[in-house]
């Protein structure tokens, strides 16, 4: 199964407090963590686009293979990610958050396979922590453990799915927190879930890169 790659990279990393966008961090000697992440879907013989979205000033501090494209990013995320989503040629796409360095070859199978299957999947693992609902610092509500997830990415779509449901989400200004929920607030297709990784984290607070150092 050929598919595209589009890699969120567009993002300040306020929270990291490094003064540059993050992905551009040199997590391990000379990658940063943006090549880390470009690095497993280079592997992916079954990849055959990868859609850098970042500011225009950082495209050339992109490197990698000749299945890299680069498109500028926007003001906010999703409007970033339909750009990215505008050049991508293939029936199928991965939509991964540049930040998430740690995805495994064995993710991208398990994605694959559920794409045989369906229109519209995400990484995601089961909720460990207990998770309260809170109103003016007051707990109202503690949602059942067992039905919750955290979502990870790639989260992956037929192509033609997304940008439908991203066009519909501007359309009628519907905010979306990620690609899934963009599907699942302006479309009936379901959205079904691929177990992922505890290790599979995003790099977003400066722990983060204390803990992989």
């Amino acid at each position: 199964m050929k598919y595209s790659c589009v890699l969120c990279a567009a993002g300040s990393g306020s929270r990291m407090n490094l003064g540059y966008n993050k992905v551009f961090y040199p997590i391990f000697e000379d990658k940063t963590v943006l090549d880390l992440t470009i690095s497993v879907f280079e592997q992916d013989p079954d990849c055959n686009e990868i859609i850098v979205v970042t500011q225009k000033e950082n495209f050339k501090r992109i490197h990698g293979s000749d299945k890299i494209k680069l498109a500028e990013g926007s003001s906010t995320r999703s409007l970033s990610v339909f750009e990215g989503l505008k050049c991508v040629t293939n029936e199928v796409v991965m939509i991964h958050d540049g930040a998430r360095p740690y995805v495994t070859l064995k993710n991208l199978k398990d994605i694959k396979a559920c794409l045989t299957h369906c229109d519209a999947c995400l990484l995601a693992v089961p909720c460990v922590d207990t998770i309260k609902v809170v109103k003016d610092g007051v707990v109202v509500q503690t949602p059942k453990r067992s039905a919750l997830w955290n979502a990870q990415t790639p989260q992956a779509f037929k192509t033609s799915l997304i940008q439908q449901a991203y066009q519909k989400s501007f359309d009628l200004k519907i905010e979306v927190s990620d690609d899934a929920s963009c599907v699942e607030l302006c479309t009936d297709v379901p959205v079904h879930i691929v177990p992922g990784d505890y290790q599979n984290i995003k790099i977003t607070n400066p722990q983060d890169l204390k803990l992989q150092k």
